[in-house]
């Protein structure tokens, strides 16, 4: 994982996604392989190294019967921090998650996007430098999603670096790069760009036409863009896997004109992050098969 960047952990409920995070904390001894993080192995970090970590796991750990601010002090407390930087850090961390007005509200009175949002703070109170975020936006609305992930981007920004496992597949986006899980194997990691390419062959290009193309028109066009596979998505309507969408669009643009064929658009596609995914998956699936 590179410092101060965003990796997203994406895989289905069961794939193994909490077992890993509790490997690279040290929560959990690996049975066999090795594995570091800071250059140290977790089962071995002392008190000083695992307060540059940040762990916020899928299920609250906090206590209903204190408040907001009482849960942050407590949680402070617990890296050794002195009573001037704690009381300094919780009213920047619960600025920062949009709390500080509620902070007296008792836990069991806030609501879950609260909570959930507390769970961030405490995990961010003593300022670790790389964080696990198990499943962080599980169970709450979209525009909290959303703010969730404007959070951990600006906690990049600020040269943090976030390790942070979702079921949901289009978070990928947001991340620098991307590991797949299935099944408790690692299928790929690569950029987000990256993963539509290899789930696709390369990239899509859609163009359109007013009227449908004879058959050898279709096949001059696939031979000039040395598109590995098309389809006809409707008519007239036609979808390549291209090596450039970039440099396939004018060129379908420049011999379109010298045919004098009536192009209204040709502009790159991106799939979705979730057929990607089942893409993806679907050739692990496809290769136990064969293998069978």
């Amino acid at each position: 994982m590179p410092e101060g960047s965003i990796f997203g952990f994406i895989g289905p409920s069961g794939s193994g996604k909490t077992t890993t995070i509790r490997l690279m904390t040290g929560v959990v001894r690996p049975d066999s392989g090795e594995l570091s993080v800071l250059g140290r192995k977790p089962v071995e970090f002392d008190r000083r190294a695992r307060s540059e970590l940040g762990y916020m796991p899928q299920l609250s750990v906090l206590y209903p019967e204190l408040s907001i601010k009482q849960n942050l002090a407590f949680a402070a407390s617990l890296f050794g921090m002195g009573w001037r930087a704690r009381r300094q850090s919780i009213k920047e961390t619960l600025g920062f998650v949009e709390l500080w007005d509620d902070r007296h509200r008792l836990l069991r009175e806030a609501s879950g996007g609260m909570q959930r949002r507390l769970a961030l703070a405490a995990t961010l109170i003593h300022k670790p430098e790389l964080l696990f975020l198990d499943e962080p936006t599980a169970g709450i609305d979209p525009v909290l999603r959303r703010k969730f992930w404007d959070h951990f981007v600006e906690l990049k920004q600020q040269g943090r670096t976030l390790f942070v496992t979702t079921q949901y597949v289009g978070e990928a986006a947001y991340c620098d790069r991307v590991g797949i899980l299935a099944e408790g194997r690692l299928l790929t990691v690569d950029t987000p760009e990256g993963l539509r390419r290899q789930a696709m062959g390369g990239e899509v290009l859609d163009v359109k036409f007013a009227q449908p193309l004879e058959l050898v028109q279709v096949e001059e066009m696939v031979k000039l863009t040395a598109a590995t596979h098309w389809d006809q998505k409707r008519s007239g309507e036609y979808r390549l896997v291209v090596k450039d969408a970039g440099d396939a669009s004018p060129a379908v643009g420049a011999w379109a004109t010298e045919r004098g064929l009536d192009l209204e658009t040709a502009e790159p596609y991106l799939p979705p992050f979730d057929d990607v995914f089942v893409e993806l998956v679907g050739r692990l699936h496809e290769g136990e098969a064969d293998n069978g």
